[in-house]
């Protein structure tokens, strides 16, 4: 494996509203980025977020750092065209950032039929999240989604590439038939869960296949007993009040260690599989605060982070920050 990787979320919002980051902190982005590159031993940082002037704070800093920068908006409930505008937006704060020397890849997006209208059914998240609990309604539609999506994607590389000149991704879904004529690196969001754990590998070894470089831009578990057998859905059990965590919908039991784990044999996958980038999601999830005294309110157990983030903002490393740091370090030739 090529590139060690993690994302690094700026702040994703539901809307005009506050974002998962708040108050947004550039002096303490830089300092992260120094952590995950000097501490973590990544190469690569995925940079996520709504907000293109964040995206391109935490960019030079990850720049600035040594690390290669993914540069990935990552909206929610706009319209195709409006997001048109957004990338264009991306791609030129992301060229700029290339000319400076750095290396950067550019994202078109990220899992677009549920978070940008037009694909499914519905104009917010909540909606089209709920037609998923309706599988006939699902399967109805599903067959018209993967040609309205790669029309949409091949203009997107269109206008992008106008704009920016170096590598060009987008971070699917599994189930999105995306075609990836247009890019130049293959990429997706791909959790190992118990429903997909027998064809994980072989999953990888069928994107490899087309003969670009594959990158996983998301991997991870959260951070209790049980969460590695749900993969992507292990912070379902969260109420939320807008993009803020509320509380736990159940008891769980704090398990930093499975979360470990899970990340080392990811890793170990990685690297002996065809796979040149991946990215643990995420360094920190700021949305959901640790709380010691437990219960329902310690939202950590549901978030992916590598650290704990405490109410007053100030991090904590869990073990699978130790974990990262040690299969992530150089090895001697």
């Amino acid at each position: 494996m090529r590139t060690r990787g993690i994302t690094y979320d700026t702040g994703w919002a539901l809307g005009p509203g506050p974002t998962t980051y708040e108050p947004f902190d550039p002096e303490a982005v830089r300092q992260d980025l120094r952590v995950i590159r000097d501490e973590l031993h990544c190469t690569a940082v995925r940079i996520t977020g709504s907000r293109p002037e964040r995206l391109e704070v935490a960019a030079r800093h990850a720049a600035d750092a040594g690390l290669e920068v993914w540069f990935s908006p990552f909206t929610n409930d706009l319209t195709t065209e409006e997001l048109l505008d957004v990338l264009a937006d991306c791609a030129e704060r992301a060229e700029r950032l290339r000319r400076d020397g750095a290396e950067v890849v550019l994202l078109t997006g990220a899992e677009l039929t549920l978070f940008t209208r037009g694909f499914l059914p519905g104009d917010t998240l909540d909606e089209r999240l709920a037609l998923l609990s309706r599988p006939d309604e699902l399967r109805e539609v599903f067959p018209t989604i993967p040609p309205r999506l790669n029309a949409f994607l091949a203009a997107a590389v269109a206008r992008v590439r106008e704009r920016f000149g170096g590598r060009v991704s987008y971070a699917a879904l599994p189930s999105e038939r995306v075609d990836w004529a247009p890019f130049d690196v293959i990429g997706v969001d791909l959790y190992r869960s118990k429903e997909n754990a027998d064809i994980y590998e072989h999953a990888l070894r069928v994107l490899a296949e087309q003969g670009k470089p594959v990158a996983v831009t998301e991997f991870g578990c959260t951070t209790y007993r049980g969460a590695a057998d749900l993969g992507a859905r292990g912070a379902f059990l969260v109420e939320w009040d807008g993009t803020q965590g509320r509380e736990l919908t159940r008891e769980l039991e704090r398990d930093e260690q499975e979360q470990a784990r899970y990340l080392r044999e990811l890793v170990e996958v990685y690297e002996r599989e065809p796979v040149d980038a991946a990215f643990w999601c995420t360094f920190a999830a700021r949305n959901l605060p640790h709380r010691p005294d437990g219960g329902r309110a310690d939202l950590d157990l549901a978030s992916y982070g590598l650290v704990k983030v405490l109410d007053s903002g100030r991090w904590e490393p869990k073990a699978a920050f130790h974990a990262m740091a040690e299969v992530y370090a150089p090895r001697p030739d």
